[in-house]
């Protein structure tokens, strides 16, 4: 079973959730940190026997004794990291003068400068963005994916995380806040998805961008509410409406957030919430 947990925005509990449901299953579980830009899941599992793995991309590099200037290596390109310099020495039958400009922080690594090339002078190299950490405690596995300050491309190191999944085991996947790429290549082939919100207006709009990115990738999802609010009625008709089943509900608390902050999980402070945790992981296995 692969349970992915998203939120349409950051801030609402994304994280807690993971945790806390990783923690109350407690055996043979392997909890996937995919929020590579900020992962903070390890902060609650507290893994130990931590072992690290670099996430290397292959860039492109040009041997210009053999390039010519012809810029199809540029005009291949959909995000403008090779740039022909001298646009002169590509209409002369001379090279000299010219330069090939390539912004390593752009490259998506798709290949396509390799392989057109008509003169073969591209080659790649790897490069390192991120890296991968990987530790275990109480029999939760945690896999959390880093990616390096001032990197751009967070899908590599994402996908470097699920390679790492273990199917025999019930995984979860923090995904990152929001309703762009990384998020949904995190929740990619989830069986179900988590989506996380708080009683707000700010809550109830992003929820229904991730419920609608949910829909469109065929997964099915169900709702987690945060810092509920009975006040905020505007949530529950929303569900109803949209028939998106509130499978639990976590009141705002003090005490939860001071339990927080400190670092500590809540079904490890909150002992009632981890029975609560296990009939929502129930429920989910009934739906699927």
């Amino acid at each position: 079973m692969i349970i992915s947990i998203a939120s349409g925005k950051g801030g609402t509990g994304k994280t807690l959730i993971a945790t806390s449901l990783a923690l109350s299953i407690g055996r043979n579980v392997q909890l996937l940190d995919c929020d590579v830009e900020e992962p903070n899941s390890h902060i609650f599992i507290k893994p130990q026997s931590i072992k690290t793995e670099k996430v290397m991309v292959m860039i492109p590099r040009v041997d210009e004794k053999l390039c010519n200037y012809c810029g199809k290596c540029s005009e291949i390109c959909e995000f403008n990291s090779i740039v022909v310099a001298n646009k002169l020495a590509r209409r002369s039958s001379k090279s000299e003068g010219g330069k090939i400009l390539i912004f390593d922080n752009l490259c998506h690594a798709c290949g396509g400068c390799i392989l057109l090339c008509p003169q073969k002078a591209m080659r790649e190299e790897r490069r390192e963005i991120g890296k991968l950490e990987m530790g275990n405690r109480n029999g939760v596995e945690l896999v959390s994916g880093i990616l390096n300050v001032s990197e751009a491309m967070a899908i590599p190191v994402i996908s470097a995380v699920k390679k790492k999944m273990d199917k025999s085991k019930t995984v979860i996947i923090d995904s990152s806040p929001g309703t762009s790429c990384p998020m949904v290549e995190a929740i990619k082939g989830s069986d179900y998805c988590l989506l996380v919100t708080e009683s707000t207006p700010f809550g109830l709009h992003d929820l229904s961008l991730a419920y609608e990115v949910t829909k469109k990738m065929g997964i099915p999802a169900g709702l987690v509410i945060n810092k509920y609010d009975s006040s905020f009625v505007e949530l529950g008709e929303y569900c109803r409406r949209e028939n998106l089943p509130i499978l639990l509900k976590i009141p705002e608390d003090r005490k939860i957030a001071e339990a927080y902050s400190r670092g500590e999980n809540l079904v490890e402070v909150f002992l009632e919430y981890k029975e609560k945790f296990l009939e929502t992981a129930k429920t989910l296995r009934v739906k699927l």
